[in-house]
């Protein structure tokens, strides 16, 4: 198997974590998204959206990192990374779903970019921007950690929200987003990385870091 990474990506962060609860082995090629490596017509060719993360497995190709995580659930069932009833098993995927699709995709480098180049945004505006974006999806992850949280984001286990929150808070904390209002959050994600395999995940340790 191999993971089509870039060691700062959140969406790549996630499927890393995954994959280490699980234990599953993998390659890593990285691709850096500063110098715009991820529009190689090589790459494209196989990611035709030109973004990571994409897998590489069982002569298959597979983008879209919620869509990932599922596969590698339904692929390695265990550690189970979502519960086993329908109804908990929604509301990890919301949780997820409210990082991947509504709080990520508004702060990546591309968006950022363009704020800065096609709507000439100074730094100041474009930290407002990051910071408005994290703090609405965080203040409702608060409540939804709050109402189903009992360790980590969801019950007492890691679940693929965990896999989400972990990479949106390094993130938030990059962009240095206070976070001291969301006290549950940080402590799930705190919790998260203490484990192990989790701790290998970290940007910072990955090949291709700075």
């Amino acid at each position: 198997m191999i993971l089509h990474d870039y060691w700062r990506s959140g969406a790549g962060y996630r499927v890393r974590i995954a994959l280490a609860l699980k234990g599953v082995a993998h390659d890593r090629v990285t691709h850096d998204l500063r110098t715009g490596a991820q529009r190689d017509p090589a790459y494209v060719a196989l990611a035709p959206q030109g973004l990571v993360p994409a897998i590489e497995a069982d002569g298959m190709t597979l983008t879209q990192s919620l869509a990932i995580l599922e596969w590698i659930e339904e692929s390695w069932p265990k550690p189970a990374l979502l519960p086993a009833d329908a109804a908990g098993r929604a509301i990890v995927r919301s949780m997820a779903a409210l990082i991947a699709c509504d709080i990520h995709p508004l702060n990546n480098l591309r968006v950022l970019n363009t704020l800065r180049a096609d709507l000439g945004a100074e730094q100041p505006q474009v930290d407002a921007w990051i910071a408005r974006w994290i703090g609405d999806g965080f203040a409702a992850l608060e409540t939804l950690i709050a109402r189903h949280g009992a360790g980590f984001a969801y019950g007492d286990k890691p679940t693929i929200a965990d896999c989400c929150l972990v990479p949106q808070v390094y993130s938030a904390k990059r962009f240095a987003v206070d976070l001291s209002a969301y006290p549950r959050l940080v402590a799930v994600s705190e919790r998260t990385q203490a484990i192990e395999a989790v701790s290998a995940t970290h940007p910072s340790s990955q090949s291709d870091a700075d």
